[in-house]
């Protein structure tokens, strides 16, 4: 109890010197002046994330391509979701590795990682046919460089960039950059040179990615929110930090036990079933095609929540997702490429604005200290759900055709805006007030 509480009073003496060195780098600017975004740091941070997104926006399409003509619709379900599985099986202890050592080192090292296993598997794709067990055991090898990835890209923004919003808007809108150029790059590439190629260009950006995050240097105050110690903390007790601040707020689990069922019965399944109806339909190009417009809508979406500011973000955020059903159900009903491509549109900008929301909500009501943690255990939570739902995709089919399941993907997209809604701590959430100096507001819990 002793020791618990000392490591508390360290924990508040830590933000509190945070807090105070950035009041007065605040106080030197002119009251009307706006904190700078592009300075050194977020551009560094800009660049890493918008070249990996690049290379990561190419995957599922080079899976359900190029894993789906080996192995089938089984085989692409059975890939994706042993990476997720393996991101949901140690995402917490990279959480807390990334709260012990420092985000930036956990990201540089899973990068330098998953240019290995992309490296293999570009290998192997252009000696010729990969035997299954291969993809299966990369894929699980990225999954966990992955999870050790994940938890400091929420972390890190905080740090690089004053105006979180602004900043995972701004990433949002490259996010979607990426999945306009990467499905059809990976398309291109698959139809020209095979896949080989998109999984060495691949490879290539976790490479450019870690250069830059490794390039990156923080002021004193940030370099001990991101390297924050934890002398005589274990790794139960770490874990058990993170799941209090976690559970404590009501808006942030509700939200995930809501995700939870959308990846089981939306996100999971949707790459699987909609690349063999739609390519079986319009062709593999007119699937590259269609994601390439999601990432117009995401676009579309990540420019919106620039300019928009909600005062209930997550309410906000809940009315955009409805337009989200039209992304499956568009398939299920067969439509038409214009139709097609209309749908993916605005299913990329329900999907983005959401996005910012949310991961601005998050990073400004949760505790700098514990934010890595806290998002491992919400990362943990949402993408369990679509594991699930990737492995059960194939099997599914034999149970109902993909038209049918993808009908109920739609159903349970607006069953699932329904309950955000109806949740009074996410629908009632506020945007949090900018602490001085811009960095994160004090960890609301409700």
């Amino acid at each position: 109890m002793v020791q618990t509480t000392m490591e508390t009073v360290t924990t508040a003496q830590s933000q509190n010197q945070t807090a105070r060195a950035r009041t007065r780098t605040a106080r030197a600017r002119p009251p009307s002046a706006r904190p700078p975004l592009w300075d050194r740091r977020f551009t560094l941070y800009f660049v890493a994330r918008a070249v990996s997104l690049v290379g990561d926006a190419m995957m599922p399409v080079a899976a359900a391509l190029a894993v789906g003509a080996l192995y089938g619709i089984s085989g692409v379900g059975a890939v994706l979701g042993v990476w997720t599985g393996t991101v949901v099986a140690l995402v917490l202890f990279g959480g807390v590795l990334a709260d012990r050592i420092g985000a930036r080192r956990m990201m540089v090292g899973a990068d330098l990682a998953r240019v290995l296993t992309q490296g293999v598997l570009a290998a192997v794709f252009f000696a010729g046919t990969p035997p299954f067990w291969l993809l299966v055991t990369m894929a699980a090898l990225a999954g966990a460089a992955t999870a050790m990835f994940q938890p400091g890209v929420n972390g890190m923004v905080p740090l690089v960039a004053r105006e979180p919003q602004r900043a995972n808007a701004t990433l949002k809108v490259a996010d979607a950059l990426a999945q306009l150029l990467g499905p059809a790059l990976a398309g291109l590439l698959i139809a020209l040179t095979g896949a080989g190629a998109v999984y060495a260009i691949d490879g290539g950006t976790f490479l450019l990615s870690a250069l830059c995050l490794g390039l990156i240097r923080f002021a004193p105050a940030d370099t001990a929110v991101d390297s924050a110690a934890h002398q005589g903390s274990s790794l139960r007790r770490d874990l058990r930090q993170g799941w209090q601040e976690f559970r404590a707020r009501t808006w942030m689990w509700a939200v995930i036990l809501i995700w939870m069922g959308y990846g089981v019965l939306l996100f999971g399944p949707l790459v699987p079933l909609s690349s063999a109806l739609v390519g079986a339909r319009l062709g593999a190009n007119a699937y590259g095609l269609a994601v390439s417009f999601l990432g117009v809508g995401t676009v579309l979406g990540g420019l919106l929540a620039l300019r928009v500011r909600p005062s209930r973000p997550l309410a906000a955020g809940a009315a955009a997702m409805l337009l989200y059903s039209v992304l499956p159900l568009c398939v299920a009903l067969g439509a038409g490429l214009p139709v097609l491509l209309a749908c993916h549109v605005l299913g990329g900008g329900a999907w983005a604005f959401w996005s910012v929301m949310w991961a601005t909500s998050v990073q400004t009501h949760t505790p700098p200290a514990v934010l890595n943690r806290v998002t491992a255990y919400e990362l943990a939570g949402s993408v369990s759900g679509i594991a699930l739902g990737q492995i059960l995709a194939g099997p599914a089919t034999a149970l109902a055709s993909p038209e049918h399941l993808l009908l109920v993907s739609a159903g349970a997209c607006l069953a699932g805006c329904a309950a955000l809604f109806a949740t009074p701590a996410i629908r009632g959430l506020r945007r949090a007030a900018p602490a001085e100096g811009g960095g994160p507001a004090a960890g609301h819990r409700r």
